[in-house]
Order: structure tokens, then sequence, then C-alpha cells
């Protein structure tokens, strides 16, 4: 669904509230991006529909709360993406403790997340206006389909390969 601008010309319509609550997660097409709607535990989330590392459709992820951040987790690598800030989460040890406890760290922003507003039973999404480059801003718009299918494609002739050998 291609999302409409609403009159102020500043939010993209993607539903109706009702109808995204039971869809649970659902892709829009926003000025030739892909963005995944997500409603989890009463709250709606906006992110870049492809993970920032190799374009996993993350419509698809589990979701899980990891260091008290609700992450969406990649399907292909298993890359983890807070769904509030698009930060990327790695669990790692502080050396330097004498007992170390893994815990869970952030790499930074690495996904683009967008702002969510309700106004009468429908549900806009504004797409973000930070010109900090996320990693996710790669597999978007046509260059992005151009990348996704590469991926695709190599990850294709890898599982050929294996199974073959």
């Amino acid at each position: 669904m291609e999302g409409k601008k609403d009159a102020r010309g500043e939010a993209h319509f993607v539903g109706m509230r009702e109808e995204l609550i039971e869809a649970k997660r659902s892709v829009r097409t926003l000025e030739g991006r892909d963005v995944l709607v997500i409603y989890h535990l009463e709250t709606f989330y906006a992110i870049d529909a492809y993970c920032y590392h190799e374009a996993g459709a993350l419509q698809t992820g589990d979701i899980e709360e990891l260091g008290g951040k609700l992450c969406i987790i990649c399907p292909n690598h298993k890359y983890k993406i807070t769904l509030a800030e698009g930060e990327g989460l790695y669990k790692d040890t502080d050396p330097k403790e004498k007992s170390p406890v893994a815990m869970w760290l952030s790499k930074g922003p690495k996904q683009r997340v967008h702002s969510i507003t309700e106004a009468n039973g429908e549900v806009y999404v504004k797409l973000s206006e930070d010109p900090q480059r996320r990693e996710s801003d790669f597999y978007q718009g046509e260059r992005g389909k151009v990348q996704r299918a590469k991926v695709a494609e190599a990850k294709a002739a890898k599982a050929l390969q294996e199974k073959k050998s």
C-alpha cells in the first residue's frame, strides 16, 4: 500500500488504527521508502523495512526485550535492532571486570526510525528528516532494490553451492 500524505503534507496516512492493530505488522511504501509499521505492546513503531546488515525482511523478525529495550531480530543473521531508536545491539563483557558479566551494548543508530501519530482512528507516519546517514538507507529506493536483489542472488548461489557439496 502506498501511503497518502495528510492535509498538512508532512505525514503519510498508513491505515486505520484497528486494521493496523489486527495486522500487527505491515509494510508501506512512502516516497519510495519501504517502512515497516509495527504494533506491539499497545505501541506503534515505524522503522525501515530491511535490516541494515544485509537487507533481511524485518517483517518476519521476532520481537524481544534485550537490555531493557524492545528489539526486532533480523530473521537472516539475528541482528538486534531497537524499535524506538534503531540502535544495533550486541552482547559483550568488560574484560576489566574480575567476573565479567555479558551485557547488551549499543553499536549506535543503524536502522532509520520514523515517527507515528494517530488522529481520529487514523495512523500517520512522518519520514525521518535526520540528515545523519543510517546504514539501513543503503537498501531503500531504486538503488536499494538493486542491492537487495544482489543480496538475494548471492544467498541463492550460496545455498545452491552448499546443496551440491
